[in-house]
């Protein structure tokens, strides 16, 4: 078997592992630096961009997966220095500036997702051009720069009229992201944030969408036909005539994964992992975290097919109807994702509550279990300054307790060789 060819069949363990390693999770972790940080966002492509904030925002979360105890700030910096930028991708996304040629491609192209926005410009039209001057004249601002009249509301989530313009003429591309402040999005006019863009250069639509159905493929280290489509948000008849010129091409290479229907396919970049991974090179060994918006589960199709893990946000569900919290972390171990816990950062109490821990039906409550996740979570809370762990209940009522005693036993293995400056450090 060389680094060209696969096997006919990979397991689903295979798949698996080979999507950890692909996203930079497992062995191939970035370094925890402000290169790593960029490094993180091209092996995902794209950096999901949500506001929910009860522990750190989702798109610094899902770095920290990755990097462990790195610094937010480097990823505000990274956009203040254009090495990348915003833009509707998966969603609202940070991108790596290379990809902005084909970033530019699709702002032209009001696909479904943007036909709301695009039809509220053309009826606003004339108000938006005013706002665009206003933007060429002074300088980059802020939705906060204007103040809202009593009562007055643009209409989605009660944003005031200047915001929706904004965040409508970001959307077709005549203002950019400059910078955040306070994750608060400053916009400006594209000529003044990338100087020397050429909008001649920009892909054209078709090679944007083929270029991304690549990348879907390198992010994903073995993708089936069905998932695919979702990674960039693509329909599924615009990507099933590439993928088929794909590989009459020979760029890509096909597969199947053992129990799931169709073909699977393979970037050329990941070949040699894949075998690697096929001959017992690799195995799982993170205990960790992760969002719902990290790209490993966002997809719930492919968390069921792939990881037997059903989701669903209930942040948007009446609280009575909810079963496992208002925003629940998956639960990375060692190659499966074993359950969910409902989690708050109180910073200024610096504790991390664990209001609730969900297990899988399938998972038993084992202490190696306990004792793999006891690190992950001292790392998670002590990232957020919240270095008190308080677990309020679990399923099974008798993991909590294990739980417990292997964070203090954790706590105190650390506290010997890690002085508490130092676990608190950015």
């Amino acid at each position: 078997m060389t680094e060209s060819t696969i096997p006919d069949v990979v397991s689903r363990e295979t798949a698996r592992l080979a999507l950890l390693m692909a996203q930079g999770i497992e062995h191939r972790r970035p370094a925890a630096n402000k290169a790593g940080v960029l490094e993180s966002i091209r092996m995902m492509g794209q950096l999901q961009i949500d506001t929910i904030h009860v522990v750190a925002r989702s798109p610094y979360f899902v770095l920290w997966t990755r990097l462990g105890n790195y610094d937010p700030a480097w990823l505000d910096e990274l956009l203040a220095e254009q090495q990348i930028f915003e833009a509707w991708s998966h969603e609202a996304c940070f991108l790596p500036i290379e990809d902005f040629p084909f970033a530019a491609a699709r702002m032209k192209h009001p696909i479904s997702f943007r036909k709301r926005i695009f039809e509220y410009l053309e009826t606003n039209r004339e108000t938006a051009d005013r706002l665009l001057a206003h933007v060429r004249e002074n300088g980059p601002v802020r939705s906060s720069d204007f103040s809202a009249e009593p009562g007055a509301s643009g209409g989605w989530w009660n944003w005031k009229e200047e915001k929706v313009l904004l965040e409508a003429l970001f959307t077709e591309g005549s203002l950019m992201v400059v910078r955040r402040e306070r994750f608060q999005r400053v916009y400006d006019i594209p000529e003044r944030v990338l100087p020397d863009w050429n909008p001649e250069s920009s892909a054209t639509y078709e090679g944007m969408v083929r270029a991304h159905v690549l990348q879907s493929i390198r992010a994903l280290g073995v993708a089936t036909a069905g998932w695919v489509p979702d990674y960039y948000r693509f329909k599924v008849g615009q990507v099933a005539p590439i993928l088929k010129e794909l590989e009459e091409e020979g760029t890509i290479l096909t597969t199947r994964i053992d129990g799931l229907k169709g073909k699977a396919y393979i970037h050329p970049d990941n070949a040699a992992l894949v075998n690697e991974i096929v001959n017992g090179q690799y195995q799982p060994e993170r205990t960790t975290l992760m969002m719902p918006f990290d790209p490993v589960v966002w997809d719930r199709k492919r968390g069921e097919e792939l990881f037997d893990f059903s989701y669903l946000i209930e942040c948007y569900t009446p609280a009575p109807k909810r079963i496992y919290g208002y925003f629940t972390l998956p639960i990375l171990h060692r190659g499966t994702i074993v359950g969910r816990l409902d989690a708050k950062a109180h910073r200024k109490e610096k504790i991390f509550e664990i209001k609730s821990l969900h297990l899988e039906p399938w998972v038993t409550e084992t202490e190696l279990l306990a004792a793999d996740l006891a690190p992950a979570l001292l790392e998670c809370a002590a990232w957020h300054k919240t270095p008190k762990i308080e677990i309020r209940r679990s399923a099974p009522r008798g993991f909590a307790p294990q739980l417990r005693s292997a964070l203090r036993d954790a706590l105190r293995a650390l506290s010997q060789r890690t002085p508490e400056k130092e676990l608190l450090a950015p």
